[in-house]
């Protein structure tokens, strides 16, 4: 893999870190800023939709700007809202940092995408895209975590610093290491606008972005509300939510890192295996969780899972949008961010119910099965590998 895609996975660690962070820091920032834990939550959903509504919006303003400059502005407006998101002692004000910072990582991720899928041969996005996709777990593993252990230590504030702070070594490596060139003379030949647009109207790519929003919105669901669990239902100190976090990443790095080997040639069988295996998963964490052990154990496999699930189908997104070369990567971006923008929505409304701290978990259960419903009757269009139109 080319040396650009692994300072890319960069920059996306470090926003993902920011993505991630709040699961270990929603009831600091409840309790500090006077609002409630389900109402903190809403921060995660406000930065997922963000990235649903710039990721498309952005990447067509963005699709005939040089793409360098266009990843280095958005990453130091991303940093910028998070110094503004640092200082501030308004709710309303940091909810509108985090609509700002998802907008510069939906702009970002969307070229990042759409950058990483020349860099590599046709046939091998899945590859890529587990590259890509890697900051995203490694920040799950490490900034995650570490974030949590930094705002139980120092406050949940000097999280917000950290990241904004991880964005200036992604920007030089960026500056360093892209090429200068327009993406206008990069897609030369290539289709209009117009044309781009109107891929979203093939009922595969419909489907594909369809499923990945879902098994999306079951990983926040539950990943945005652990913390409570840890430290609730299964009794633990708040420094075993760093641990219970950490255990999280490293399944999702180890799912993607697998599913990334098999998403371009045999997606059928990472759907087959891990879908069923992750639908029995959720139910059975929110059984268990309140033995240690086991919660650490099914957290682990519940990353793993998720991710290799989740990544498999966003590949699929990238194969069925091939046509749509410069918006390809704001549909996977939307997909990801549609099931990110909801899961937490749904999530919250359960921590009310009877079921309280475990309500998201079962949620979870719930989208999943959903997923796998909508997915079994058209199984064959899902699990079909690259088509020679993608691989010519």
């Amino acid at each position: 893999m080319p040396l650009p895609l692994y300072l890319l996975a960069m920059a996306v660690f470090a926003m993902s870190t920011s993505e991630f962070m709040l699961a270990g820091l929603l009831p600091d920032i409840a309790s500090d800023l006077d609002v409630t834990v389900g109402t903190a939550g809403t921060l995660t959903s406000a930065f997922a939709v963000g990235m649903v509504v710039g990721a498309p919006l952005v990447a067509a303003l963005a699709r005939n700007w040089p793409r360098r400059s266009s990843l280095l502005w958005f990453i130091l407006t991303f940093a910028a809202a998070h110094t503004v998101g640092a200082i501030t002692t308004s709710f309303p004000v940091l909810f509108a940092t985090r609509v700002v910072a998802a907008l510069a990582n939906a702009g970002f991720l969307a070229v990042a995408l759409t950058v990483a899928a020349t860099l590599v041969s046709s046939d091998r996005k899945g590859r890529a895209l587990a590259v890509l996709l890697s900051g995203t777990t490694v920040a799950t593993i490490a900034g995650v975590p570490g974030g949590s252990v930094l705002g139980t230590v120092f406050g949940w504030r000097a999280t917000f610093w950290a990241v904004a702070a991880l964005c200036l070594p992604a920007a030089l490596g960026i500056l360093k290491a892209i090429p200068a060139g327009g993406a206008k003379e990069e897609a030369t030949g290539g289709p209009v606008l117009r044309a781009e647009l109107a891929r979203l109207t093939r009922p595969p790519l419909l489907l594909v972005m369809l499923l990945g929003a879902l098994v999306n919105a079951a990983t926040f669901g539950s990943f945005t509300f652990l913390a409570p669990v840890v430290t609730g239902t299964a009794g633990l100190s708040e420094l075993w939510i760093s641990v219970v976090l950490v255990l999280f990443g490293v399944g999702s790095f180890t799912g993607v890192a697998v599913a990334g080997r098999l998403s371009d040639q045999r997606p059928g069988l990472v759907i087959a295996v891990g879908g069923p295996l992750l639908l029995i998963g959720w139910p059975a964490l929110a059984v268990l969780a309140d033995e240690p052990v086991a919660l650490l154990a099914l957290v682990f496999v519940q990353g793993a899972l998720s991710f290799a699930l989740g990544s498999t189908l966003i590949t699929r997104v990238l194969y069925e949008a091939a046509e749509a070369p410069t918006m390809a990567g704001s549909y996977a971006t939307a997909a990801l961010n549609v099931g990110a923008a909801v899961g937490p929505l749904i999530a919250a409304t359960t921590l009310s119910t009877a079921v309280g701290n475990l309500g998201p978990l079962w949620a979870s259960g719930l989208l999943v099965t959903i997923t796998l419903l909508i997915a079994f009757p058209f199984r064959t269009v899902v699990a079909a590998g690259p088509s020679a139109e993608v691989l010519r």
